[in-house]
């Protein structure tokens, strides 16, 4: 699932009361305090209700995708009924 990456980068004080707790409720307690959030829909709401006293980003995928095995692959390499070795002799007459 993707992240946010959001930065608290200007001073609640001054600001309703509604948005310093949201600004807490996030994690962001401090000036310059960066936090990885999920990004769903409340997530980005939040941050939409803060975003003059915010920097965020999105973050990647952190799992990359594995492409299919391929032969001569480590994993076809384990299998060996996958692929028949040199070595064997055919099933015929011998």
């Amino acid at each position: 699932m993707p992240k946010l990456r959001v930065t608290l980068v200007r001073s609640t004080i001054g600001f309703p009361e509604v948005q310093k707790r949201t600004a807490r409720a996030l994690g962001l307690g401090r000036l310059h305090k960066t936090v990885e959030l999920p990004d769903n829909p409340q997530t980005r709401g939040m941050v939409w209700a803060i975003r003059h006293l915010v920097k965020y980003e999105t973050m990647p995928d952190e799992t990359p995708e594995q492409p299919a095995s391929e032969p001569g692959t480590a994993e076809a390499d384990q299998n060996p009924q996958a692929q028949p070795s040199a070595e064997e002799e055919p099933h015929g007459d011998s």
